[in-house]
């Protein structure tokens, strides 16, 4: 059974990729198109939600794609690190108290990305 589960393990972890990067994805669209609806207006130009929200739509479209993914899960990972100890962690010391369990968990996804890579399901791949 475990050498049939392995045999798949690439292909799960570009399944991974591309699921893990559509759902950040909708955070970016959210802050800075309002799609789906935002609970608050969109972010000044240039602020550091603005740019969150920038780096959101760019990387998470690059993960998709599977494209630069090695880089682009580095930028990622330490925008999720930032976000946890800059909006988060001041809240209070639990991350299921201050809200930050997601930006925990999409830092160390991108974080096993830059180690794995992207996967066969991937244009980084296709490129080599």
């Amino acid at each position: 059974m475990t050498n049939t589960l392995t045999r798949y393990a690439p292909h799960v972890l570009s399944v991974l990729r591309v699921v893990a990067a559509f759902i950040f994805l909708l955070h970016g669209t959210q802050k800075l198109l309002g799609i789906p609806e935002a609970a608050r207006g969109m972010p000044e130009f240039l602020s550091l939600l603005w740019v969150a929200g920038v780096l959101e739509i760019v990387g998470g479209v690059l993960l998709i794609l599977g494209l630069f993914t090695r880089p682009t899960a580095f930028v990622l990972s330490g925008l999720m690190a930032f976000a946890y100890f800059m909006a988060h962690a001041p809240r209070s010391i639990f991350p299921t108290l201050n809200g930050g369990d997601a930006a925990i968990l999409y830092c160390f996804v991108f974080l096993y990305l830059v180690f794995a890579g992207p996967g066969p399901w991937s244009l980084d791949a296709r490129r080599r």
